[in-house]
């Protein structure tokens, strides 16, 4: 019999992150106020301030009393992410945050504008567990999981810096929020629903983003895949996928050896199915490796027919990596392969190369 995935790929054994107002949903939150003393409807104030206003420090928060304030600050809103180091790119409209968490982990996010929507792309895990070799978080290995106030929080952070006119474009909202940063979300699974549902419960209890503008990505979970698709949520789940065949999957994406790409794919579709949204295919194309015509020819059989969607994605190589981006030749031959299979596609808009833009490349080299 085999192990459950969660013991497969349990974290590391490390000190807890300190209880948020975020970890916590609108009953606990009034229950956590009356334990420190406090009325329960103090729970919309404080969720008011910090979903609708972006506010994490009780000095700030002036309809509060004195001498709450400090009480308040300790019990709910603990210091959870630092910034350690911000870079920018794209004449300002991608900015990338390291964030130190509390017990000296590093994470990234990756706040980027494009015209007519923002995304903001976070860290579910401080490394990953995952080992693809192509990955600079996967070679970097599992730390821990993130807590769902340290999630929550990367994209406060976002929103409060662009609510601010401080990102290129002047003022504006997070549209989209994806699940593409550090780490393996379905392996931190109960945490990241409990993330999502922040960021999409209505304000004050929330963020108030649609759930359609949210991606979960996974490099294959399987028995995570069925959970979600039995979650009742509508986000975008995005499959990992890189190769369509197993013998070079097994190379690119360990966890293959675990989970084939029929079964992926199965539980792929049955996510579809039960919630009608188009899968997200990632496709990393990495020169002479696994973007081969007949590659994209398989590829192409292999989802022809289903509510999908390809991202290829030119790879971003990381320092010292064998692995580096396909030829435009290569790249534009596997697009009109795709294409001639009926099969829709784009190539995913790099941005932030000049800044690491790769995941995990800039924590590395804090670390």
């Amino acid at each position: 019999m085999s192990a459950p995935v969660d013991l497969v790929f349990a974290a590391p054994r490390r000190g807890k992150p300190p209880r948020h107002l975020a970890d916590l949903s609108s009953d606990e939150r009034r229950e956590a106020l009356v334990a420190l003393g406090e009325p329960a409807y103090r729970a919309r104030q404080l969720s008011t301030h910090y979903f609708g206003r972006y506010l994490d420090d009780t000095a700030e928060m002036t309809d509060l009393p004195q001498a709450s304030r400090d009480r308040i600050g300790d019990g709910l809103f603990p210091p959870l992410l630092t910034p350690v180091r911000t870079l920018t790119a794209d004449a300002g409209a991608t900015v990338k945050t390291v964030w130190r968490l509390f017990d000296g982990a590093l994470v990234e996010s990756v706040l980027m504008r494009y015209p007519g929507r923002v995304t903001m792309c976070v860290s579910s895990q401080a490394g990953c567990g995952m080992a693809c070799p192509f990955c600079a978080t996967g070679q970097a290995g599992l730390t821990r999981n993130l807590s769902a106030a340290e999630i929550v929080g990367q994209v406060v952070a976002g929103s409060r810096l662009l609510a601010s006119g401080e990102v290129a474009g002047g003022p504006g909202r997070i549209s989209n929020v994806v699940f593409m940063g550090m780490g393996e979300p379905l392996a931190n699974y109960r945490t990241v629903i409990s993330a999502v549902r922040r960021l999409t419960d209505p304000v004050p209890d929330g963020l108030g983003m649609s759930q359609r503008g949210v991606t979960v990505s996974t490099v294959g979970l399987v028995p995570r895949i069925r959970q979600l698709t039995e979650e009742g949520l509508s986000v975008t789940l995005a499959l990992s996928l890189h190769a369509p065949d197993d013998e070079l999957r097994d190379e690119l994406v360990p966890v293959n050896t675990r989970w084939k790409v029929a079964e992926v794919l199965d539980a792929a579709w049955a996510y579809a199915e039960q919630t009608k949204r188009r899968v997200s295919i990632e496709y990393a194309l990495i020169r002479d490796i696994n973007d081969q015509a007949w590659r994209a020819d398989l590829l192409g059989e292999k989802l022809a027919g289903h509510l999908v969607h390809v991202n290829l994605i030119p790879l971003n190589p990381t320092p010292g990596s064998k692995w580096t981006a396909s030829r435009p030749e290569d790249e534009r031959e596997f697009v009109r392969r795709l294409e001639a299979h009926g099969v829709p596609v784009t190539v995913r808009d790099t941005r932030g190369q000049e800044i690491d833009g790769a995941c995990g490349q800039l924590a590395a080299k804090e670390a």
